[in-house]
C-alpha cells in the first residue's frame, strides 16, 4: 500500500518535473495578512503576487500547505466527526502559475496525474465548470475525452472560488469521483440523490482548479488581475483514502496512528460504538490542529487565535470524556502527531516538548472545571426535558462560557445529540453587557473630557518627535472634574495644547514630564502627560508661580533627561521582542509592556519559567545588538507596505490607514508611534533583573538599561562586598565560603534533632508516669511545653507505642501559639476520635484543625487557655468511657 508520505512527495515531484519549484508550506499564522484568522488555502501565502504587489523568482509553484477551517466562509468545525470526510486541520496539495500557464495545462497536468501516474479509472471520474466556462468544458472534452454527460456546469456557489470577503478569485473547474453506492452515507434520507455535488460521500470532490482572474473589491465588484493565474488545490488527506482505497479519511494510515493512541489511553476499540466513533474523530482531528497551531507560535487565551486553540483543546477534552478518558490524555497523541508528520513538518518535532506543555497545563485548567460545569448543563437539560422544552435559556450558555470556561460551540455539540438549541440571542446580549461593564471598567478619569462640548477640530498635534520644546497656545483647562477658563497658582490642572512636544502614554510607554510657561512667566509643573482621546493630549499638573488662561500663548519644555531614558527603554524593548522570538520562538508575542525611565517591563505568550542559561544567551544577544550601534530607521507608510516590509503586526490589534514603522538594524521591524533611540549604541548596557509567570501562558521579564543598568550592577556589587564582609572573604570566595557555611548549618541542625530525640527519649518514663486508667482504658493528658509541632507528634507516637492501647493528648505552648496532638491506638477508634477531640480543643485555644480518627493535630493563639483546653479533653473521654 502506499503510504501518504509517499502520495505527498509523487505529488511535488510530478509538479517539479513539469518546471515548478517546491515551495515550503507557510505558517498557519499568515505572515503577512492579519486581516485573516488562519491559512485557509494554499494560495494564501502567494495572495500579494495574484495581486501584482509582490514577485517571486518564479512563475511556478508547488507545495504542501498546511491548513485550519474554522472561522469565516470556511468553517468545518461543526461537522469534524460526525462525518468521516471533514476536517479542521488538513493538508492542502496544490500547484500555481503566476502569469504563465493557464486552463489547458492545469487541466491536462491533473488529468495526466490522476488517471496516468496514480492509476484512477476514468470512467469514475467526472469534471464539473463555471456556469459560463466554456472554454474549460472544450477543453476536458478534447484532453479526457469525458463524455459531456461527465463534465457538468455549476453556478457561483460551486464553481467561482473566493479567498475570502476580498480579494483574488476565479471560476474554478472541479474533478470528482464517484465511490460507488457503497460510500452514501445518506441512504434512505427523504428526496436524496447521489450525485456530483449531492451532498453525500459517494461522490467526491478531489481537486480543485481555481483560474485567478479577478480581484474581488469590498464594494463586491469584480476587477481584471494584470495577469491571469492558475491556483489548484487537493485535499491530501482525501486522496490519501482512494489511493489507500478506504473510505474514510481518518482509515488512512497516518490517522489510523493518531486513532491507535487513543485507543490504547482509553481501553476502547475504534470501529464499534458509532457514538464512540465521533469522539475518536474529533481527537484525532483536534490534536493535528493544535500540535499545529502551537508550533506555530499560537498560545491559548480568550481572544483571536488564541481563543481558537482553547476552543479546539476543550473540545477535545471533552470529547476524550465521552470514551472514558478523564484525565489529560492530548498531550500523549500530541505526541504521535509529531513522530507521524514530523518528517514532512519538521517543527512539530522542534517544538514537541513546548507543544505537549501548552496542551498538558491547558487540559489541567478545563479539567477542574468541566466536571463541575457538565453536571449543571445535565440539570438544565433534565429541567427542559421536564418542561418539554427545547431551547437551553442563554444565561445558562452564558454562565457555562463564563464560569467554568465552556465555548458556545462547545455546549452546542453537547447539546445537539438531544435535539436541543442555545437560546443565542440571550447569550449574545449578556456577552456584550459583559463587554459594556469591561469597557466602562477601563474608563480613564480623564472622561470629564466628554462632560465639556468639544468639536471635532479641538486636537493636540504631536510635534515631540524630533524636538522637546515647541510653542502653542491653550486650547482647554479642566480642574475638579470640570472645564473652566482660568486656574491660578496651587492648583491641580489638566491641560490642552493645539499642539505639544509632550508625548502621551500610549503602547506601554508612559507619558512626559516638564514645564509649560506662559509669556507673562507663569509657570505649570507637568507630573504626567496622556491621552483621553487618540486626538487629544493632555498635560497633567500643577500651577507653580502665577496663573494660566484659555487662549495664553505658551512655551512647553519636556524634561530632557526623563524622554531620554524611557527612549533608551523602549527601543531595548523591540530589540528584547525580537530576540525572544529568535531564541524562544516565533509563538512570542507581546502581551502588554511598561516603558518607565527607571525600567522596562515585557510581558509575551509563553509557558513554562526560562531557564537560567537561556536567560543568559537572550542577555547576551540583546547586548550584542546594543553593540553593533544599528541605525533605527523610522518612517510613516500604509498599512499594506508596512507589512510587505516585514513589520510585525498581530491580528485582533487595531491599525490605521498609515502606521509608523520602527526599524533597528535588520533584526526588529515594528509597527510603534513611541519614542526611540537614533541608534542601538545609545542604550549602553541591557541588565536583566526578573522573569517569571504573571497568568496562565504569559511571562514577564523586567530589564534595566544604560545608567540604570550601571546602577543595577553595581547594586549587586555592594550586596555582594557586604556579603563578603559579614563571612570575612572577598567576592571571589565568597560562594564558598557561604557552601562551608551552609554545610556547616546542616551539619549542626542534623545534631541538634539527634540531641532533641534524645531529650524526647529521656521525657518519655517521666510523662508515662501521668498515666491514668479510666475503666481499664490507659488514658494520657498532659503538656510538654517547648515542643514544636513535628516533635509533639514524635513524642505522641513513642507514647502510644509505650501504652499499648489508649489515648493519648498533649499539648505545647510556645510564647504565642499552641500545638495540641491527639493519638488514639487503632482497636479503641470507634469510640474514641481523635479528629473530633482535636477539632473541639482547638476553637477553645483560638485555633482549628482536626484529622483521622486515630490522630488529629491542632494550633492555636492562646496559650493561656491550654490547661481548660486539656481538662475538657479528659472529660470528653471520660463521657465516651
Amino acid at each position: 500500500m502506499i503510504t501518504g508520505n509517499e502520495i505527498r512527495k509523487s505529488f511535488l515531484d510530478y509538479f517539479v518535473k513539469h518546471g515548478h519549484t517546491v515551495v515550503k508550506s507557510s505558517s498557519l499564522v499568515p505572515e503577512k495578512d492579519p486581516t485573516l484568522l488562519f491559512t485557509n488555502a494554499g494560495m494564501v501565502q502567494f495572495k500579494n503576487v495574484f495581486l501584482g504587489q509582490e514577485r517571486r523568482p518564479y512563475v511556478r509553484a508547488t507545495s504542501a500547505q498546511k491548513c485550519l477551517r474554522i472561522s469565516g466562509k470556511h468553517n468545518d468545525l461543526e461537522a469534524v466527526g460526525r462525518d468521516t470526510y471533514h476536517h479542521t486541520f488538513f493538508e492542502m496539495l496544490g500547484n500555481w502559475s503566476f502569469g504563465d500557464y493557464y486552463k489547458a495545462e492545469a487541466i491536462e497536468w491533473a488529468w495526466e496525474l490522476l488517471t496516468k501516474e496514480w492509476g484512477l479509472p476514468k470512467n469514475k471520474l467526472y469534471a464539473t465548470v463555471y456556469l459560463d466556462d466554456d472554454d474549460a468544458e472544450k477543453l476536458w472534452r478534447k484532453i479526457s475525452d469525458l463524455p459531456a454527460e461527465r463534465v457538468i456546469r455549476f453556478g457561483a456557489k460551486e464553481n467561482f472560488w473566493e479567498m475570502g470577503e476580498t480579494g483574488p478569485c476565479g471560476p474554478c473547474s472541479e474533478i470528482h469521483l464517484d465511490r460507488g453506492p457503497e460510500a452514501c452515507d445518506m441512504k434512505g434520507m427523504p428526496g436524496h440523490e447521489c450525485r456530483v455535488n449531492g451532498d453525500c460521500a459517494r461522490y467526491i470532490e478531489l481537486w480543485n482548479l481555481v483560474f485567478i482572474q479577478y480581484n474581488r473589491k469590498e464594494n463586491r465588484e469584480l476587477e481584471e488581475l494584470p495577469s491571469k493565474h492558475v491556483d489548484t488545490g487537493m485535499g491530501f488527506e482525501r486522496i490519501t483514502a482512494v489511493l489507500q482505497n478506504v473510505l474514510s479519511n481518518y482509515d488512512i494510515d497516518f490517522m489510523r496512528e493518531l486513532t491507535a493512541t487513543t485507543e490504547k489511553l482509553a481501553g476502547k476499540k475504534y470501529g464499534i460504538d458509532p457514538q464512540a466513533d465521533i469522539s475518536f474523530r474529533v481527537i484525532d482531528d483536534h490534536a493535528r490542529a493544535v500540535s499545529f497551531l502551537i508550533a506555530d507560535g499560537v498560545m491559548p487565551s480568550n481572544e483571536g487565535r488564541g481563543y481558537v486553540l482553547r476552543r479546539l483543546l476543550r473540545r477535545a477534552a471533552r470529547h476524550g470524556r465521552l470514551i472514558g478518558l478523564k484525565e489529560p490524555f492530548l498531550h500523549e497523541v500530541a505526541k504521535t502527531v509529531a513522530a507521524v508528520m514530523g518528517d514532512a513538518y519538521p517543527e512539530l518535532r522542534k517544538e514537541e516538548q513546548r507543544i505537549r506543555e501548552v496542551i498538558r497545563t491547558e487540559e489541567e485548567r478545563f479539567g477542574e472545571t468541566l466536571e463541575k460545569g457538565l453536571v449543571l448543563l445535565e440539570e438544565a437539560v433534565a429541567n427542559l426535558k421536564g418542561e418539554q422544552k427545547r431551547v437551553l435559556p442563554g444565561d445558562v450558555a452564558f454562565r457555562l462560557y463564563d464560569t467554568y470556561g465552556f465555548p458556545l460551540d462547545l455546549t452546542e455539540d453537547i447539546l445537539r445529540g438531544g435535539g436541543i438549541i442555545v437560546d443565542q440571542a440571550g447569550f449574545e446580549r449578556l456577552m456584550e453587557e459583559q463587554r459594556n461593564r469591561g469597557r466602562e471598567a477601563r474608563v480613564v478619569t480623564l472622561n470629564i473630557y466628554d462632560q465639556v462640548s468639544l468639536t471635532d477640530a479641538v486636537q493636540s498635534c504631536f510635534i515631540g518627535y524630533d524636538r522637546l520644546e515647541g510653542e502653542s497656545s491653550v486650547l482647554a483647562i479642566y480642574g475638579n472634574g470640570e472645564g473652566k477658563n482660568e486656574a491660578v497658582e496651587g492648583e491641580e490642572i489638566d491641560l490642552l495644547t493645539a499642539e505639544t512636544p509632550f508625548y502621551g502614554e500610549s503602547g506601554g510607554q508612559i507619558g512626559d514630564r516638564g514645564t509649560i510657561t506662559t509669556t507673562r512667566g507663569d509657570i505649570i509643573e507637568i507630573i504626567d502627560t496622556q491621552h483621553p482621546t487618540p486626538q487629544l493630549t493632555s498635560h497633567r499638573g500643577r500651577v507653580k508661580k502665577g496663573r494660566v488662561q484659555v487662549g495664553d500663548k505658551v512655551r512647553l519644555v519636556v524634561d530632557r533627561q526623563h524622554r531620554q531614558k524611557t527612549m533608551l527603554n523602549h527601543s531595548a524593548t523591540h530589540i528584547l521582542h525580537s530576540v525572544l522570538r529568535k531564541e524562544l520562538g516565533q509563538h512570542v508575542r507581546q502581551a502588554g509592556s511598561l516603558v518607565t525611565p527607571d525600567r522596562l517591563r515585557f510581558d509575551f505568550s509563553h509557558t513554562g519559567a526560562i531557564p537560567d542559561e537561556k536567560l543568559a544567551l537572550i542577555e547576551t544577544a540583546v547586548n550584542e545588538h546594543i553593540r553593533e550601534d544599528a541605525g533605527v530607521a523610522i518612517q510613516e507608510l500604509n498599512y499594506d507596505e508596512a507589512i510587505r516590509h516585514g513589520a510585525l503586526a498581530f491580528f485582533g490589534d487595531k491599525y490605521g490607514d498609515r502606521v509608523r514603522v520602527v526599524k533597528i538594524g535588520d533584526f526588529s521591524t515594528e509597527l510603534c508611534g513611541g519614542t526611540h533611540v537614533r541608534a542601538s549604541g545609545e542604550i549602553g548596557l541591557f541588565k536583566l533583573h526578573f522573569e517569571g509567570g504573571v497568568a496562565a501562558g504569559v511571562r514577564r521579564v523586567e530589564a534595566f538599561t544604560g545608567e540604570g543598568a550601571l546602577d543595577l550592577i553595581r547594586r549587586y556589587e555592594q550586596r555582594l562586598k557586604e556579603i563578603g564582609e559579614l563571612i570575612r572573604g572577598g567576592a571571589d570566595d565568597a560562594v564558598d565560603k557561604i557552601k562551608k557555611l551552609l554545610d556547616r548549618q546542616k551539619e549542626l541542625e542534623r545534631e541538634i534533632e539527634k540531641l532533641r530525640g534524645q531529650l524526647e527519649k529521656d521525657q518519655i518514663p517521666a510523662l508515662l508516669a501521668k498515666k491514668q486508667s479510666v475503666n481499664g482504658i490507659n488514658l494520657l493528658i498532659t503538656r510538654v511545653d517547648s515542643a514544636d509541632g513535628k516533635q509533639l507528634r514524635d513524642i505522641a507516637d513513642q507514647l502510644k507505642e509505650k501504652l499499648g492501647s489508649g489515648v493519648v493528648v498533649l499539648a505545647s505552648a510556645g510564647e504565642a501559639n499552641v500545638n495540641l496532638v491527639a493519638s488514639v491506638t487503632k482497636e479503641l477508634t470507634k469510640r474514641y476520635h481523635a479528629g473530633n477531640i482535636i477539632r473541639e480543643l482547638a476553637t477553645m485555644v483560638g485555633g482549628g484543625g482536626g484529622g483521622r480518627p486515630d490522630f488529629a493535630q491542632a494550633g492555636g493563639k492562646e496559650p493561656e487557655k491550654i490547661d481548660a483546653a486539656l481538662k475538657r479533653a479528659e472529660e470528653l473521654i471520660r463521657q465516651a468511657t
